[in-house]
């Protein structure tokens, strides 16, 4: 059986399947699903890990494809698909010209040391662990001016750089960072080349936060994580232009927007 859905609404209840779905369709969302006793949830050809009360989170990246199906499937095998529509989005896209060229074409040696260091990253954020933060009301990191937003990208005499995949937040160094929802620290470095002082948490079930640019980590790898707790001070390590936060989100190697999952900044 299949059913087509095309909401970008924020909450969804599907009574013949007596599933409940939350969060935006749209590039960058992220969805959490609460499936019935007895039913498994698959995306894209993979079974989704459930909680034992059938929760569960699916992260659409910045260059999702305008449909998404999520498949039902009942004890007895019979299979459901739902069908949504992802509302595309418009990123700013900014042409500069006249960058030095070894900012383009950065040294052999330092693009060698940024994929180690990608990869260490890439490694914090594939396990898939038992853990139900993800499914928490997200609060924001800190407080403060928004100066940079995801899906944004620079094409810099010509050649595209990555886009930008996390929110940046501007606040003075020493500015305290805490926790947007509770996990467990999967990677802690005081020093990546693009990223500086990194902090890596996951929420549970492939959904993670990183914070990068950070002058001091105060938590451990391996350490459990409340909501609000204190874990970093704002800095302007690594590649950054100026003191601020950036934060990222990822569910396993999707890239998704961390404002989505949070209220609008409170004045500041």
């Amino acid at each position: 059986m299949k059913l087509v859905v095309a909401v970008f609404l924020s909450l969804l209840v599907i009574p013949a399947l007596a599933m409940e779905l939350r969060g935006q369709w749209q590039q960058g969302g992220v969805i959490i699903g609460k499936a019935p006793a007895g039913v498994q949830i698959e995306y894209q050809g993979k079974k989704l890990h459930l909680s034992p009360q059938g929760e569960f989170v699916v992260g659409l990246g910045r260059d999702a494809k305008p449909k998404a199906i999520l498949v039902a499937i009942n004890a007895d095998g019979s299979r459901t698909e739902l069908a949504f529509s992802v509302k595309q989005r418009k990123y700013n896209i900014q042409k500069v010209t006249g960058v030095p060229q070894q900012t383009v074409d950065p040294d052999p040696a330092q693009v060698e040391r940024a994929k180690r260091e990608a990869q260490m990253a890439a490694d914090a954020r594939k396990g898939d662990l038992p853990l139900t933060f993800f499914a928490q009301k997200f609060q924001w990191p800190l407080v403060g001016p928004i100066t940079g937003v995801y899906g944004s990208q620079r094409i810099y005499n010509g050649v595209p750089n990555s886009p930008h995949y996390g929110v940046d937040i501007a606040k003075p160094v020493g500015t305290l960072v805490v926790a947007p929802a509770g996990g467990v620290v999967t990677l802690v470095h005081p020093d990546m080349f693009f990223s500086g002082g990194t902090l890596i948490i996951d929420h549970g079930h492939g959904l993670s936060s990183t914070f990068i640019h950070l002058s001091e980590i105060l938590v451990k790898q391996g350490d459990a994580i409340t909501q609000g707790q204190t874990i970093a001070k704002v800095g302007k390590t690594g590649r950054a232009t100026g003191a601020h936060l950036d934060w990222r989100m990822n569910w396993f190697e999707e890239r998704v927007d961390p404002q989505l999952l949070v209220d609008p900044m409170p004045a500041n």
